[in-house]
């Protein structure tokens, strides 16, 4: 049999005890997006608003439905003004 040809390359050890760090270049990680701080007093502000008016506007449409089942309306009054009034 023939020996192998002779190559000018060093073999490889590949029993080495430190670690091997991989040589592909990667893209960084993304950045970490900041959360802002809300504040608590302007949120607690902001829902008692929201609640208020919520509540007032419900009242209105009671009252409202109310109105339309007792059969009142604004048709039946008239508004005069006169001359003396002014």
């Amino acid at each position: 049999m023939a020996s192998p040809l002779p190559t000018g390359k060093k073999s490889v050890n590949l029993a080495g005890t430190a670690p091997r760090v991989s040589r592909i270049r990667r893209d960084p990680p993304p950045k970490v997006k900041e959360v802002p701080v809300r504040d608590l007093e302007e949120h607690d502000r902001r829902n008692a608003v929201i609640g208020v008016v919520t509540f007032a506007l419900a009242l209105f449409v009671i009252l409202v439905g109310f109105s339309s089942v007792s059969g009142c309306s604004l048709d039946q009054y008239e508004l005069r003004l006169d001359s003396k009034d002014l």
